[in-house]
């Protein structure tokens, strides 16, 4: 009898938190503002809210949604949220579930916020674009590489992935940091993978170094300097990042089966990753960069704009910020991310006012999928039901 009882407690355990996982989260719609960024949008017609929703909320059970999706998803236009979800675990083992507020790991949307710290910097006057990084570390070997240069991916460098993974270079029972990175390619000869500006390489060494130009310029730690510059202003209150020691107090990451994935040696690196965020938060972040108190209007086009044409296609990158510039003349801006078992998917559609947001801490592609729903709102070359 005790035994039958431990069973059916055990079962209406697994059965609630179940429930808890995959429960629909359809809320918050109104406007989100912020005092210091304020925009108005124009207001949106039922009708367009009911429409929209409708076929977002069937692309989302079609393309994203698994049955077992883990994570969250958001659409907003003219900073009216149309659609969210949110469903899975953030720590499986505890059975934690994800709700609006959790934050989960952005993978390398996280280069998106790092950038936007930086052009505050820019902003404030504290350094220049076209700056060399040299003149901030004199002991980095490359006197041309700027600033710019790292925000675009245009520096030649290799990934640290790469030359940190060679014994003569990193000892990989030991945990790898930004300065380590930094006193590697100043000690140990590590050799251009291209001509510095030469062409567009995507690399995470950038935004590793792009880290340490933040700390050195405001004197912080890398977090504490994110929070005075981009998190606190805009109230994103959800959104930090990773202490290594906190490792275990975070979204955990895991397969596509639900099997967690080990941290490693590489998982303390910052600018590039890191950062722990949620739609809500990013979708402020969105929203600041329309008004005329947050960026430069100068600066807003240097970062929206394409440095790469060397190769024909749509492909481009601007700072911090992908791009698909089509022969129609419309742009999408937007940035993935996979790290470990996070993947993440943010879009925004500039000239339609629309932010599509999708983030996962259980490994799947399917996130990548979100940018087809830029056809919902304008001339962009996607078929939704492919």
């Amino acid at each position: 009898m005790f035994i039958r009882l431990i069973t059916c407690l055990t079962l209406l355990f697994f059965v609630s938190c179940k429930e808890k996982i995959t429960k629909k989260i359809i809320a918050q719609k109104d406007t989100i503002k912020e005092e210091l960024y304020e925009v108005k949008f124009n207001t949106l017609s039922a009708s367009y809210i009911k429409d929209k929703e409708h076929f977002i909320e069937h692309f989302f059970s079609k393309k994203i949604n698994d049955k077992d999706f883990s994570g969250g998803f958001l659409v907003a236009k003219n900073g009216k949220i149309l659609f969210e979800n949110y469903s899975g675990c953030s720590n499986y083992k505890t059975k934690e579930p994800i709700n609006e507020n959790t934050p989960l790991h952005l993978a390398s949307v996280s280069k998106v916020l790092t950038a936007q710290a930086i052009l505050m910097l820019v902003k404030d006057g504290k350094i220049e674009l076209d700056q060399p990084f040299k003149s901030l570390f004199p002991e980095f070997p490359y006197e041309k590489t700027t600033i710019r240069m790292l925000l675009n991916h245009r520096s030649g460098l290799g990934h640290y992935g790469y030359f940190a993974d060679h014994k003569e270079n990193w000892d990989k029972r030991n945990t790898l940091t930004n300065k380590d990175i930094l006193n590697i390619l100043a000690t140990k000869d590590i050799p251009l993978e291209y001509q510095i500006d030469r062409k567009f390489s995507y690399c995470n060494t950038n935004y590793a170094l792009l880290a340490l130009v933040i700390e050195k310029v405001t004197g912080k730690p890398f977090p504490e300097a994110m929070k005075k510059l981009v998190f606190e202003p805009l109230k994103m209150n959800n959104t930090f990042v990773l202490s290594i020691e906190n490792k275990d107090k975070v979204s955990q990451s895991y397969k596509g089966n639900k099997a967690p994935i080990a941290w490693d040696f590489l998982d303390a690196i910052y600018g590039d990753k890191n950062v722990y965020s949620t739609p809500h938060d990013l979708l402020k972040l969105d929203l600041a960069t329309y008004s005329p108190n947050y960026l430069t209007p100068e600066l807003k086009a240097e970062m929206l704009k394409g440095y790469s044409y060397e190769h024909r296609g749509i492909r481009n990158y601007g700072l911090g910020i992908r791009m698909n510039e089509f022969d129609n003349g419309n742009t999408i801006h937007y940035h993935n991310g996979w790290w470990h078992g996070n993947t993440s998917s943010f879009t925004t559609l500039k000239k339609d006012t629309v932010t599509i947001i999708a983030l996962s801490n259980k490994f799947t592609r399917k996130v990548y999928k979100s940018v087809t729903l830029s056809s919902l709102f304008d001339d962009y070359p996607y078929d939704l039901e492919d």
